[in-house]
């Protein structure tokens, strides 16, 4: 099984930062308080590496990936608070651990809402319609292969690559039917097209939104690596398409009508990020805050929107007909649309992760363990490497973590580091299919078709693009070095 490699490399790599913590414990860098080789410091590394050893594992044990981290986070803060109280610093775990409930704080109502206007949009059948739209058009496979790609790219910017990577892969999976070569093909540019285009925009990415609130990188700034992101993209995409049949598809019949307001929902959006990078551009607010007034835009809508619908139902009753806007069967409820459904629907799983995350990464800073990995990657081995580094290691374990210790660690370097860091941990997942939200999804969707193997055989090429995109970053943003 390919989880058992997965595994190995992760108890590699955790070993070796262990061994640089060990190395570098009389160093006197620790931020704090030195305790990474003190027993609790090694018992809540331990912890983290037992709960993320779990989260792997979660399509095998069938358990939340939410839920060993949020134990392991717990535990390591009841450790960190023990130790200090020991050293005599009983106030200096709660000041912690605020600071990084703040950040969380921040990163979920920010997500809380994107979430919400993506559901809402689902449900409205806004990618239905796409959806059916490309699947009517009769292209070929190549311009499928091409056109999934790009809308890939364009949509995962605005719309978290794991929606994107899902739409799209159903409209290859449509389309190719039983030609399981160009289902893999498609699948695979569809996540590394999905986790580029997330690249250059704080809205693609988890790790980019978290650079942003950090104010590394300003909303303008990250489409500095808008054309790396797209090399990154383009140079598997070409080598893949030479594989690809040229053969053309019956057209099929799948039309599917978007719901009332549903474009008005999607202006809202539009407004809703207008109205974050404006809260923290001009009005030096968190960009969390602009995505809650953002949210009450969808409830006044919502108001509206449940309103008209009463009157149409009803409408429909007395004449007896149904309309089409609204299909249901004769005796079933009506469903109006409800905002509170929709924040029901967010992915509170991933929410809750994204916690037990923060605060496990959190206390191991706490530790001392990130200083000395800081020391070691950004002051021996060089920013440069460090970042590309960084980006290899994303593919094999979550690059939120990684993101997250990085931006913990705050090490000093020039602004076209923090941008090559962002680049490299946003698309390196693309390396390996259980590298990314967007792979694992469609590893799922399209079981048996799309693997770990499949992708890893076109790993090589991947990479090709990976380093491209680097080498074009450090050309276009030489200045910024």
């Amino acid at each position: 099984m390919f989880f058992r490699p997965f595994i190995v490399s992760l108890a590699v790599i955790v070993t070796f930062l262990v061994n640089v913590a060990v190395a570098c414990a009389s160093d006197g860098r620790g931020i704090i308080l030195d305790l990474t080789t003190s027993l609790p410091g090694i018992v809540a590394l331990s912890l983290f590496v037992a709960a993320y050893a779990v989260v792997i594992l979660e399509d095998k044990l069938h358990i939340r990936k939410s839920k060993p981290v949020l134990l392991a986070a717990g535990v390591i803060w009841v450790l960190v608070a023990l130790s200090f109280r020991k050293a005599g610093m009983p106030d200096a775990a709660e000041e912690a651990i605020r600071g990084n409930l703040l950040e969380y704080a921040e990163l979920m109502l920010f997500l809380l809402t994107a979430m919400t206007y993506i559901n809402a949009m689902d449900e409205r059948n806004v990618f239905l319609s796409l959806k059916g739209w490309l699947i009517g058009r009769g292209f070929s496979l190549r311009a499928v292969f091409w056109a999934t790609g790009f809308l890939a790219f364009i949509i995962s910017p605005v719309a978290d690559n794991l929606t994107t990577a899902l739409l799209m892969g159903a409209v290859a999976m449509a389309v190719g039917g039983k030609n399981r070569k160009f289902v893999v093909l498609a699948c695979i540019n569809i996540v590394v097209a999905a986790n580029a285009g997330g690249a250059f925009s704080p809205f693609g990415d988890i790790t980019t939104l978290m650079v942003w609130q950090k104010a590394k990188v300003e909303f303008i700034e990250f489409f500095d690596i808008f054309l790396p992101s797209l090399v990154n993209w383009l140079v598997p995409a070409v080598f893949m398409h030479f594989s690809i049949s040229r053969e053309s598809p019956a057209a099929a019949e799948e039309k599917v009508e978007m719901k009332i307001g549903a474009r008005r929902i999607m202006i809202l959006f539009v407004m809703t990020i207008a109205t974050a990078v404006s809260f923290h551009n001009f009005l030096n607010l968190p960009p969390a805050a602009g995505m809650m007034l953002g949210l009450g835009y969808l409830g006044a809508f919502s108001y509206w929107l449940k309103m008209k619908e009463t009157r149409l139902y009803e409408y429909d009753a007395i004449l007896g007909v149904n309309n089409g806007k609204f299909p249901r069967d004769k005796d079933a409820p009506v469903h109006h649309f409800d905002l509170m459904r929709k924040v029901a629907r967010a992915e509170w799983d991933t929410l809750l992760f994204f916690y037990g995350v923060i605060l496990c990464v959190g206390g191991l800073s706490q530790f001392g363990y990130l200083a000395k990995v800081s020391g070691f990657l950004y002051h021996d081995l060089g920013a440069t490497t460090a970042n590309v580094a960084v980006g290899i290691l994303s593919a094999i374990v979550d690059n939120i973590p990684v993101m997250f210790a990085v931006l913990t660690m705050d090490p000093v370097m020039a602004h076209g580091q923090w941008l090559l860091v962002t680049l490299t941990a946003g698309v390196g997942g693309s390396l390996l299919s259980i590298g990314s939200a967007a792979g694992v999804a469609l590893m799922g969707t399209a079981r048996g078709t799309y693997t770990f193997g499949a992708h890893l055989k076109w790993t090589p090429v991947i990479a090709l693009g990976y380093g491209a995109s680097i080498l074009c970053h450090l050309w276009i943003n030489s200045s910024l070095f």
